[in-house]
């Protein structure tokens, strides 16, 4: 830093109101308004000396709206720092940055006041504010952050690749499976070439997938599509890694016979009790069945999404043995036959 940067530093702020701006602004964003606030001073005089300070690199602003915000420059080089030390210790022990101080709480509780005053007016429309200004489920879309970003996702029964779409950003890879062809050509023209998805042929019963690929596995919309359920089951089962999880989004059991001659449905949704005998036969363990909350736009069934994980090593044999002790007679009772739900 040269002698003559020194000088000019020191001239910048030698104005003692510009000490109380930069004491304001080093740990707080402000406006303009708030500013003369805060200072009692007029607008011209507090944007002349926010300008020299903006000039000399002590003060940066962002735009926000028809506004601007104006913060301290951080960080400052050790120069500026030490410069800056000597002025602020100088600063604020002077009566006006006292009363400054007092003045930036008032303004600070006063932002806040507005913002509580908005959402206490506008509590019964938010929702539908929200959704008009981000969209209706723009919640759901941001949930994806939670997932770990170093698993290997399966998309089983991918369809055009939707689903695969969302995930992929958020995860170390995308393993998209369906054994429709047609279906894959337009997941391909989805996603395009990102490079952590793999587009794959085959069948959900025979999986284009290795033994414990997949860090976590989806089966959505699909389950009532598939001929045996519990065998697409238990070779999900198979590609997942220990601990490896699955979600499983399918339809509540319906009356809408329909769907089996217009889409193909070979089942009408599945039970909480069916669907859990079929996954802990498959090896799975912590079932959670939780059905949602329909979309008033939706037409179809109500849906429910299950979760479970990969039983720990011994669980299956135990929860097998105590089924045919105790709980099969039950378990009958409460699966129905494939004959019975698909004619």
């Amino acid at each position: 830093m040269t002698r003559a940067t020194i000088h000019d530093r020191l001239s910048t702020l030698a104005d003692p109101t510009r000490g109380r701006l930069l004491l304001l602004l080093e740990k707080h964003e402000l406006t303009v308004g708030e500013l003369c606030a805060v200072l009692q001073l007029p607008q011209s005089t507090v944007s002349r000396h926010l300008k020299t300070l903006g000039d000399e690199g002590w003060v940066v602003s962002r735009a926000e709206g028809t506004s601007r915000q104006y913060r301290m420059a951080s960080p400052l080089d050790a120069a500026a720092r030490r410069l800056w030390q000597l002025v602020r210790e100088h600063t604020s022990e002077t009566t006006f940055a006292q009363h400054d101080a007092e003045r930036l709480r008032a303004t600070l509780a006063e932002r806040k006041l507005k913002s509580q005053e908005f959402f206490s007016g506008a509590a019964s429309q938010w929702d539908a504010l929200r959704a008009e200004l981000f969209g209706r489920r723009a919640d759901v879309g941001s949930l994806l952050g939670l997932l770990d970003e170093r698993w290997t996702v399966g998309d089983l029964g991918c369809g055009t690749g939707q689903v695969t779409e969302a995930l992929a950003p958020f995860v170390r890879r995308v393993v998209a499976v369906d054994s429709s062809r047609a279906m894959l050509a337009a997941a391909r023209r989805r996603v395009g070439d990102v490079e952590n998805v793999e587009l794959r042929h085959g069948e959900l019963e025979a999986l284009p997938v290795d033994d414990g690929e997949l860090d976590a596995a989806l089966l959505f919309l699909v389950l009532h599509y598939t001929v045996d359920p519990e065998r697409v089951l238990a070779e999900v089962r198979r590609t997942l890694a220990p601990d490896g999880r699955l979600l499983l989004v399918d339809m509540v059991p319906h009356h809408r016979d329909e769907y089996r001659q217009q889409m193909g449905h070979l089942w009408q949704g599945f039970s909480r009790e069916q669907l859990t005998a079929w996954l802990e036969g498959a090896g799975f363990s912590g079932v959670r069945y939780t059905p949602l909350t329909p979309d008033p736009a939706a037409k179809g069934p109500a849906l429910f999404a299950a979760t479970a994980r990969i039983a720990p090593a011994g669980r299956k044999q135990e929860a097998v043995g105590e089924r045919a002790a105790g709980r099969g007679s039950k378990r009958r009772r409460l699966q129905p036959t494939a004959s019975s739900l698909r004619t």
